[in-house]
């Protein structure tokens, strides 16, 4: 394996762990203003990621950081292809930020639930973009021989990922319902296992539909880069039992199924665009890969020396913080959102 490959698998980890941790994340944003309108609740459910949800997000600027360090290029390309999508994105993200620091400021009931409705929109908008964004991966965009993007905002939006946008939505907030199914008592619990319940199914539609339609929209099929073997079905199977565990009330392997649908998933689509990193519409031969895309050997020998170190610290760490706040929390617990 040279260290060109070992990146690509190191970034795909690190959007693996990304989008298994904030999925549930954005879940629980989304999910906020439709599971009760007492304050006290709602609290709770914010209460449920407020100390997780910011060290969630250093997945992604570690993925981000680790992307233009080793591939300048694909950093370059699709930071500027995707520039007004990323903006949305970024105030979004702002937005969420500030609502959990925003909502508790003030007693007026008004007040706090504005800020819930924009951490609701802070929550579904990058929901919805990520999943947009991996299509446009995968489906290809204009990319000219220069490795220049050379199309508009429109065209990151077709049907196919739209539809990509939709699925990741749909399983970020059935994510996001089981955690909360795990987190919370009483009244809320069985809130949430209700909305579990019912985007069970949508999921399971958008995911397949997607799944299907990339058949014929994109060349993942038909040109994979390292042969996935089971990957891919054992991600529909684990959606599948999700639902399964949901009604017999084992919240525990529900979110592990889920979990494993969406890193499965991921896993799947870096696989397929191996050795590519993005794909170009206009060339196959301008598709920017792990070679084309690199920095130098030097700068790759000494990230992977320094990522040696800290990756397991990082792991530790975090694995940590979720064990100190595994229990469940109701509305006699302590507040602070």
């Amino acid at each position: 394996m040279d260290l060109n490959t070992l990146w690509f698998i190191l970034i795909s980890i690190l959007f693996t762990g990304f989008f298994f941790l904030e999925g549930f994340d954005y879940g629980v944003g989304i999910l906020l203003p439709f599971m009760s309108k007492d304050d006290k609740k709602r609290r709770v459910v914010i209460n449920t990621i407020g100390t997780f949800w910011d060290g969630n997000e250093v997945w992604l600027v570690t993925a981000g950081g680790a992307m233009f360090a080793a591939f300048p290029h694909w950093y370059a390309t699709m930071f500027s292809g995707f520039y007004l999508a990323l903006v949305f994105m970024l105030v979004a993200l702002i937005l969420r930020g500030v609502a959990f620091e925003f909502r508790s400021k003030k007693e007026s009931p008004r007040w706090r639930n504005t800020w819930d409705w924009l951490l609701f929109a802070g929550s579904l908008i990058p929901a919805f973009l990520w999943g947009v964004a991996i299509a446009n991966l995968i489906h290809g965009v204009p990319i000219d021989a220069e490795m220049n993007y050379i199309g508009g905002f429109f065209d990151l939006l077709n049907p196919y990922t739209i539809i990509g946008g939709l699925a990741s939505v749909s399983l970020f907030t059935l994510h996001g319902a089981i955690f909360l199914n795990l987190k919370t008592t009483n009244e809320l619990r069985d809130k949430s296992k209700q909305f579990a319940i019912r985007l069970w199914l949508p999921t399971v539609i958008l995911i397949f539909a997607f799944v299907i339609y990339g058949y014929f929209a994109t060349d993942m099929f038909t040109r994979l880069g390292v042969n996935p073997g089971i990957v891919p079905l054992l991600a529909g199977v684990a959606l599948l039992i999700s639902g399964w565990f949901v009604r017999k009330e084992r919240s525990g392997w529900a979110f592990i199924m889920t979990g494993l649908t969406i890193a499965l998933s991921t896993i799947t689509i870096f696989i397929g665009l191996y050795p590519r990193v993005m794909v170009s519409s206009l060339n196959e031969a301008w598709s920017l890969t792990i070679y084309t895309a690199s920095s130098s050997e030097y700068t790759l020998t000494v990230m992977s020396i320094i990522a040696l170190i800290f990756f397991p610290i990082v792991f530790v760490y975090q694995g940590w913080t979720y064990w100190v706040f595994r229990k469940r929390i109701s509305v006699d617990s302590e507040l602070e959102y």
